[in-house]
């Protein structure tokens, strides 16, 4: 369900900071609009990074209420319904707009070319068509990517040392968007030498989701490996019973899935990823050119294990596996 939030707060803390960080702004208020492909209200995998980047802004100098309005737009990833919200974001007139990630930024690109636009979390930009080179972007957008492809082929590689009997592989990946077919097809180039037979899965509807996800359960030693998209986590919290239904290991793009009774995450923290931005923001805001600013990649990855899933499963990690997360939950 789409919502659309307007936040006004006043900056009570400002009267606290440096003079010079409160006068480095013009006098004119400046408008940021944010699209989020988003499904779910209050979802922490949005909300926290949507309070990074805010008060990373706010570190900065920029005050909601004094110098700064932000318009938030939260849309279910849905073609129609994101075009509409970009048409409303942009009769806005906004100064800059931040976006969660391809499935949003890619259809913002088309819509203008005259914002200056910085995502947050974007798999191949580049491949996607949003920048022309990752060191000189060339256009209007620029900002920070979720991972290279190669992150892709890690996931079937720790899904074979969790479980190493595994033989087959449920994906689930959006195949309409660049980034979902390139992480399928980096799977799918590692599979043989792992010796798994790796399967698409399309994200479309609940219901294509639970006849793909059992389908692929019927075969012996199968897992399950999730890609990075918006159609794809909107679906989390039934992929995620899925595969405990149908006692399947699983490993995921992100600590949320796991947070929430996945087995394995390998990935980016999107919390720290999310600061970053507000330095872009407040340097196009000063006058830099996105076409400038090189596209930045991750510096790491978080590995999470959920103990309590894999004894679910009937199945025990082994030490290697453990012994290489960032975080073992009990």
């Amino acid at each position: 369900m789409r919502r659309r939030e307007f936040i006004w707060l006043i900056g009570g803390m400002a009267a606290c900071r440096p003079l010079a960080a409160r006068t480095q702004q013009s006098d004119r208020v400046r408008r940021i609009g944010i699209l989020l492909t988003e499904t779910v209200e209050d979802d922490p995998y949005y909300e926290a990074p949507l309070k990074a980047i805010r008060d990373g802004l706010h570190d900065l100098g920029w005050i909601e209420g004094q110098n700064l309005t932000i318009n938030i737009h939260r849309v279910a990833p849905k073609t129609a319904e994101i075009r509409r919200h970009i048409e409303e974001l942009l009769a806005g007139q906004p100064d800059i707009v931040v976006t969660s990630g391809g499935t949003a930024t890619g259809p913002l690109l088309q819509a203008t070319r005259s914002v200056p636009v910085v995502f947050m979390a974007v798999v191949d930009p580049v491949g996607a068509g949003l920048v022309e080179s990752l060191a000189r972007p060339g256009g209007n957008a620029t900002g920070f990517m979720r991972f290279d492809y190669s992150l892709s082929g890690k996931w079937l590689e720790i899904l074979k040392q969790a479980s190493p009997a595994v033989t087959r592989a449920g994906v689930v990946r959006d195949h309409t968007i660049t980034s979902g077919v390139g992480q399928f097809a980096v799977i799918q180039s590692v599979a043989s030498s792992l010796g798994v037979d790796v399967v698409p899965i399309d994200p479309r509807d609940d219901g294509e989701l639970e006849s793909g996800i059992a389908k692929i359960a019927r075969s012996p030693n199968a897992g399950l490996i999730t890609t990075t998209s918006a159609a794809v986590s909107a679906h989390r919290d039934l992929i995620i019973k899925l595969a405990a239904q149908h006692r399947l290991p699983a490993v995921h793009s992100h600590r949320i899935w796991v947070d929430r009774g996945g087995l394995i995450s390998y990935g980016p923290d999107l919390i720290k990823l999310a600061r970053l931005p507000a330095g872009y923001v407040d340097r196009v805001l000063k006058g830099e050119n996105p076409a400038d600013l090189p596209v930045q990649a991750p510096t790491g990855y978080e590995f999470i294990a959920n103990l309590k899933t894999a004894k679910t499963l009937g199945l025990a990690l082994p030490p290697a596996v453990l012994a290489r997360a960032d975080e073992v939950i009990e």
